[in-house]
């Protein structure tokens, strides 16, 4: 028969070993570098803010916590029932609560300190110290990035070392100030926002055209939306020119300035891409160029390093694979998208090959190339289907193999009207693979942009040669 007071320490005694249980739990959730114990945003507060609130309502309406007693009541060995929740949650959720409860301020007073030179947001959003990509903020002082604002995170350290006290999440776009933990509201941050995140309207994306003014950085240099420099970052320069002359298209640079256009679409790409027009193209930025960082990795994880940074690549084999990707991404139910509203044409091609007849339907996912005949003229098969296209390839004479009277190696020019005969339905072209055959070309479509591309280097047995011919333009233009 054990007395009243031996019953009282046995329950305080189970209480001692159950909060010694939570908070073991708790430090070990918070050993893992790359997860460490952040002051979760808002989504993640107001799911524990209502899972407490659901628990709390439970226990009232069954009664009572421990032994049946209501809750915050003492039973008779002296024990409050609040100890279940701590218990079953922790003491830390009472500090998150409490912490997600202060009220923002209007008046901090450390916004002087934010430097808008130190700011770069064109690279990836990953921790500077844990590599994590989840709940990072940036260093409005010193422009790093770290990860979560708890006790525990890299931020909350960063703030005590360095001093540095305002920091803006990456994803939310909300500013806060460290240690303290309060968020910031403040009008004059809104620059900064729109820096990390360009947004355009429907009316403004119509005026661009028509207002074209310089903007100012804050160096004092002045730049024209839309004509910025982008970044060599090491060797990406087939990327960039790529990217200048995608930029020249109105219907394409329209739809990828509004991200809602492509918000169905689930690839990096797209959206790193959309998110690179904008930045080419917003008249508020901090500085007169751009890195395409976050866009060359998305290439790199998509083209499973095919382009990569470091390596020299075709500009016209990186065009080529970036259309076709960007359309299969985008395209719906009606397999076409802005790609191919922009640049796709049709030609009609005429094949000449010795042998037996063939008549055969040629296989297409677009189901657009079809043999219409197939019949035999002097011993060769004729062929005649449609395919679509996306750039026409135009063929260089080969350069001159003697120099001119003054013993000098001269540029060959040829006139760009006479390169484009290929493709008059009547010039034929010799091909060998995959095998022998007479080609006609006739353009039966033009799509609203032509891109065409001069093929100059050619492989041999032992290197790659360079065409030096000049194709000349001006003839295609009306002054």
């Amino acid at each position: 028969m054990k007395t009243k007071r031996e019953e009282d320490q046995v329950y305080s005694e189970e209480g001692v070993l159950k909060r010694q249980r939570v908070l073991e739990d708790s430090v070990q959730a918070i050993e893992n570098p790359l997860v460490p114990y952040n002051d979760v945003d808002e989504e993640d507060e107001d799911e524990r803010r209502e899972q407490i609130r659901s628990v709390r309502e439970d226990k009232r309406d069954s009664g009572g916590g421990k032994n049946g007693y209501p809750m915050g009541e003492v039973n008779e060995n002296g024990d409050n029932d609040d100890g279940d929740y701590d218990d079953m949650y922790g003491m830390e959720s009472n500090q998150e609560m409490r912490r997600s409860q202060i009220a923002p301020r209007e008046d901090c007073p450390y916004l002087d300190t934010v430097n808008r030179q130190m700011l770069d947001f064109d690279f990836e959003k990953f921790c500077s110290v844990s590599l994590s990509n989840l709940n990072v903020y940036a260093c409005l002082v010193c422009g790093k990035y770290y990860q979560g604002r708890g006790k525990k995170s890299h931020a909350y350290t960063h703030s005590l070392e360095a001093g540095h006290h305002v920091y803006i999440n990456l994803q939310t776009e909300k500013v806060y100030c460290l240690p303290d933990g309060y968020e910031v509201i403040d009008s004059s941050l809104d620059d900064i926002r729109h820096v990390l995140n360009p947004r355009f309207t429907k009316d403004q994306v119509e005026q661009i055209e028509r207002n074209r003014q310089w903007s100012r950085a804050l160096d004092g240099s002045d730049y024209l939306p839309g004509m910025v420099g982008l970044n060599n970052i090491k060797e990406t320069d087939f990327v960039n020119v790529t990217i200048q002359s995608l930029m020249r298209v109105t219907p394409l640079r329209n739809f990828f300035l509004i991200p809602e256009n492509y918000q169905h679409s689930k690839s990096p790409l797209v959206h790193r891409f959309g998110e690179l027009a904008r930045k080419i193209w917003h008249p508020r930025n901090f500085k007169g160029q751009v890195s395409p960082h976050e866009f060359l990795q998305a290439v790199m994880k998509a083209s499973k390093k095919r382009f990569r940074i470091g390596q020299q690549s075709d500009p016209v084999e990186f065009i080529a694979w970036l259309l076709n990707t960007l359309h299969a991404e985008l395209k719906t139910s009606r397999k076409s998208s802005i790609i191919y509203e922009c640049f796709q044409g049709e030609l009609e091609v005429v094949k000449e090959m010795p042998g037996k007849i063939v008549t055969e339907k040629k296989e297409n996912d677009d189901d657009h190339a079809a043999v219409t005949d197939g019949r035999s003229v002097h011993g060769f098969v004729t062929e005649t289907f449609r395919m679509p296209f996306l750039m026409l390839g135009l063929d260089l004479p080969p350069p001159p193999l003697f120099k001119d009277v003054m013993e000098k190696n001269i540029i060959p020019q040829v006139p760009l009207f006479n390169i484009l005969k290929k493709f008059d339905g009547k010039t034929v072209t010799e091909v060998v693979r995959p095998r022998p055959a007479r080609m006609k070309y006739k353009i039966i479509r033009l799509p609203q942009y032509l891109i065409l591309h001069m093929q100059r280097f050619k492989k041999n047995n032992f290197f790659i040669e360079k065409n030096p011919t000049l194709g000349q333009l001006f003839w295609c233009f009306p002054w």
